[in-house]
């Protein structure tokens, strides 16, 4: 009985139905400049900025960890998606994105919050606010939900 040898099945690639662009090989290099010389378009390049999603769970937990502070808001954008904190001590406002506020209420600028830091990478140099948390509306201005509907006045 004689039986000829069979190969394996051939299984095709895999790909991601959300990934319109193939990577190329060699990868791009971090600091490459290849979006410079028309490799890449510009929407097409990652955000440095860590969103709750994509931060390290170490991260998270050192934030998590950390002290709370305070401080007020000073500028918030809903169609950027992000804003910034001036912290109560008076140093240097604190960027924050949309995935790390906490609660009903688009910030306005005004608004008492509370919130932890997460230093941004690639240098740590930066800090980002997390877990913010509005603690006092800012009086006499209208205010929005995440839903849309508008609150006070």
């Amino acid at each position: 009985m004689t039986s000829e040898p069979t190969s394996p099945p051939v299984v095709p690639p895999l790909h991601s139905p959300k990934s319109p662009v193939w990577p190329t090989f060699p990868f791009h290099r971090e600091g490459s400049r290849v979006w410079e010389r028309g490799g890449i378009p510009p929407r097409d390049l990652p955000s440095p900025l860590p969103t709750k999603r994509t931060r390290t769970y170490s991260a998270t937990a050192r934030a998590s960890a950390g002290p709370v502070f305070k401080g007020v808001c000073k500028q918030f954008s809903r169609s950027q998606g992000h804003g910034f904190i001036t912290p109560e001590n008076g140093s240097e406002d604190i960027f924050v994105h949309v995935s790390d506020i906490e609660g009903e209420y688009v910030p306005v600028e005004g608004d008492e919050v509370t919130y932890k830091m997460c230093p941004i990478p690639p240098k740590n140099q930066k800090f980002q606010a997390v877990e913010v948390v509005l603690t006092q509306l800012a009086p006499h201005t209208p205010h929005e939900t995440w839903s849309g509907q508008v609150v006070g006045s």
